[in-house]
């Protein structure tokens, strides 16, 4: 089964898209700030991780910096999947190796399933 880490402070969509992966078959596992997603990415170790870019405790690309520095993770497929506009994006999110950036606003949680299989190739 396909492991995803989704990686969101706002209860309500994580949740939604928590059914919806769970209703394509994955196994999905939830943190609620940067800092419990680190930890859960060190424990669950997921195919591919959604991130939030503002979050409390720990932002989504400082995140993606502790997330990358460890080995077993380093290669791991990230969408960041947020509110800000590229354009407000901190601007090392494209060293850090991003698979790709996506507006919550702009994509349907059946879009973002789509997304997330293209990424994996599934």
């Amino acid at each position: 089964m396909t492991k995803i880490a989704i990686i969101e402070d706002d209860p309500t969509i994580s949740q939604m898209y928590r059914m919806k992966f769970e209703a394509e078959g994955f196994d999905v596992q939830l943190a609620d700030n940067g800092l419990r997603g680190v930890s859960l990415v060190d424990s669950f170790k997921p195919d591919i991780i959604l991130l939030d870019m503002q979050m409390p405790k720990m932002s989504g690309d400082e995140a993606l910096k502790q997330i990358r520095s460890k080995s077993a993770s380093k290669t791991t497929p990230v969408i960041v999947l947020t509110n800000l506009g590229a354009e407000e994006a901190p601007k090392t999110l494209s060293a850090l190796g991003i698979h790709s950036y996506i507006v919550k606003a702009d994509l349907t949680p059946k879009q973002v399933v789509e997304r997330v299989k293209e990424a994996l190739s599934i």
